[in-house]
């Protein structure tokens, strides 16, 4: 679900650039109001999560592979403009440090799965899990609901704008400048996966995640903003740490070595050195309900794909040789990139608030 450069066209990816810029100033907005120590970590602890789900590919019919997104357990924790915030400081490192997801369709990315993701989960929880006790099974119930539904919508709207670009965007004898499959074989392409395995694991996680908080710390489900407040009071236990998070994403981060068991790329994520060799056409052809790929790569599709040269391409660090092991010191860089970003936000905004004491 990652688009990479070159798969959308400039003016496609300007125009989700400015959705996506909307989202950021919305949520920015709404976060402020309970801005505080406590939320810069609940914030980068969510990021974290949401970045290590996605080390985790699962084979998907086709041939492609998929994965988790963590946006329902965002959503529910951080609530709709908290996750969107989460999501997109994620992805963004993907997409700087590692290449996943392009940087034109940085926009488009986050538009589809912070944006479209946590709103669809947010309004969908709250929807199911309406006037329930925090610790009620039609809480978890409603998780695995918001993060299967959540991913879908993500899917969807990605598979629109795949599926748009050849209608929309080709040269005079009508080839594809970009993206090169219509909507007829980008939908079912992209949804077939999502839809089973893919959205599958993305509810077993977020239930699974609720599950544990409404056993280990409670008061992180009734979210930032508080999602009820009708709610029965917390016992003492209840402190909002992220703290626990923290040990979550800490051992999840430990199994990140399993996410290259699963081969072959995503639907719509090929380089364009794919369309060219002959195992890769092949691998592209039965991603695509068998429909033959065009000769080459489309020609917007390798200018664009050669905007960006991430460090670290694919999570493999050229100086390491094993690939698992690559993606473990991915997934520590990536950890820790957000846990210092966190540490150093948390103490100058207590820095500032000390200054801001009358004295």
């Amino acid at each position: 679900m990652h688009i990479p450069d070159g798969y959308l066209s400039p003016s496609t990816c300007a125009t989700l650039y400015v959705c996506a810029a909307s989202g950021w100033y919305a949520a920015l907005r709404r976060i402020k109001r309970v801005f505080s120590s406590r939320t810069i970590p609940l914030i980068s602890v969510l990021a974290a999560f949401s970045f290590v789900i996605m080390l985790f590919n699962i084979p998907l019919p086709g041939g492609t592979t998929g994965h988790a997104v963590g946006v329902g357990v965002a959503a529910i924790v951080l609530g709709p403009w908290g996750s969107i915030l989460a999501l997109s400081i994620a992805l963004a490192i993907q997409a700087l440090f590692f290449g996943d997801g392009g940087i034109t369709t940085f926009g488009a990315n986050c538009f589809n799965m912070a944006i479209v993701g946590s709103l669809v989960a947010y309004g969908v929880y709250r929807l199911v899990a309406a006037g329930s006790d925090l610790r009620s099974r039609r809480r978890t119930l409603a998780a695995a609901i918001a993060g299967y539904a959540a991913i879908n919508a993500s899917a969807f709207v990605a598979a629109v704008e795949f599926g748009i670009q050849p209608a929309l965007f080709h040269d005079a004898g009508g080839t594809p400048v970009y993206a090169p499959y219509r909507l007829g074989v980008a939908v079912p392409a992209m949804m077939i996966g999502h839809l089973t395995l893919a959205g599958l694991a993305e509810a077993v996680i977020t239930a699974g995640l609720v599950s544990y908080l409404q056993r280990a710390d409670v008061g992180l489900l009734r979210g930032v903003t508080e999602l009820s407040r009708n709610q029965l009071p917390l016992p003492a236990a209840a402190h909002h740490s992220p703290r626990r998070l923290w040990w979550v994403v800490g051992c999840l981060m430990l199994f990140a070595p399993l996410g290259v068991l699963a081969t072959g790329s995503a639907w719509g994520e090929w380089s364009s050195a794919e369309w060219t060799d002959p195992q890769g056409r092949n691998q592209i052809a039965a991603a695509s309900r068998n429909h033959e790929p065009p000769p080459a790569a489309p020609q917007g599709l390798q200018k664009l794909s050669a905007v960006w040269t991430a460090p670290f391409p694919g999570y493999a660090p050229r100086i390491v040789k094993s690939q698992s092991f690559g993606y473990l010191l991915s997934a520590m860089f990536g950890v820790g990139v957000l846990l210092l970003a966190s540490l150093a936000a948390t103490a100058l905004l207590k820095k500032q608030r000390v200054r801001e004491l009358p004295t």
